[in-house]
């Protein structure tokens, strides 16, 4: 398991591959931290998951903020990556002075969505000594310029565009980059073309490492799963169970 961002590179070269999952409170960051996983991402899908929200477009600020903050209380040596939400990294200047709130919240490095059309941003964050992970593929705070949430690497016009992506953020210097619902042959020739550590999420099993959100692998938001996402729980099913059990010992005439 690691403890520190620069055990990545190692990590890329011989292994074992990378398990992240999400956190939203400190309770959950301090039970993934014992258990042993990689890295933390307080991801902005806290929005539908936490906030009822019908996408990541609504997460502010503020609510990262106070989340990444409650995530870090718990940890004490999985390293957490936070995002920085829609509209926050609109200018190089934005995205640093977001990105430090962040770190001051007890972050190890900060993540925002996109490639070669922020680099501005990318090289301001790294350039201010700020650890930084990028993300390319299916990026959900775009969702509602696109239409949807649709794949990514089918055309040859998109493999050259995601390529372009990758290598412009390890060029720049991130310490590894989330693949997001892209064709799984891409996301593999993706991550044998770059430094950084690919970390997947609907990408295949071809990258450097896997991330879930972790009610999905919990099977505690049961409303909606993705395809990718195999449920090793029934946490909806045991608190439906123990609720409906406090109603009826409530609930019970006494004899």
């Amino acid at each position: 398991m690691l403890s520190s961002l620069s055990e990545l590179p190692q990590r890329k070269l011989s292994g074992p591959k990378i398990a992240v999952l999400t956190a939203y409170d400190y309770p959950t960051g301090r039970m993934l931290d014992d258990a042993g996983i990689d890295l933390i991402l307080v991801g902005d899908s806290l929005g539908m998951v936490v906030h009822g929200l019908p996408d990541t477009t609504g997460v502010t600020m503020d609510m990262m903020l106070i989340h990444t903050a409650s995530v870090c209380r718990g940890v004490k040596r999985a390293p957490v990556i936070a995002d920085l939400p829609f509209a926050s990294y609109r200018t190089p200047e934005e995205a640093v002075a977001n990105s430090k709130r962040l770190m001051e919240c007890g972050a190890s490095a900060v993540k925002l969505e996109g490639g070669v059309a922020m680099l501005p941003q990318v090289r301001a964050i790294i350039a201010a000594g700020i650890p930084f992970v990028g993300h390319i593929g299916m990026l959900p705070q775009s969702v509602k310029e696109e239409g949807g949430y649709k794949k990514k690497g089918k055309t040859s016009e998109q493999i050259d565009r995601l390529i372009a992506d990758a290598h412009a953020l390890d060029d720049a210097g991130a310490v590894a980059m989330v693949l997001e619902s892209i064709v799984p042959e891409v996301a593999t020739q993706i991550t044998s073309l770059v430094k950084a550590s690919t970390i997947g999420i609907g990408a295949g099993s071809g990258t450097d490492g896997q991330v879930l959100v972790t009610p999905d692998l919990l099977g505690s938001f049961p409303w909606f799963r993705p395809p990718f996402a195999k449920a090793r729980a029934d946490v909806a099913g045991e608190t439906l169970r123990a609720v409906r059990e406090y109603i009826s010992a409530v609930q019970e005439p006494l004899s």
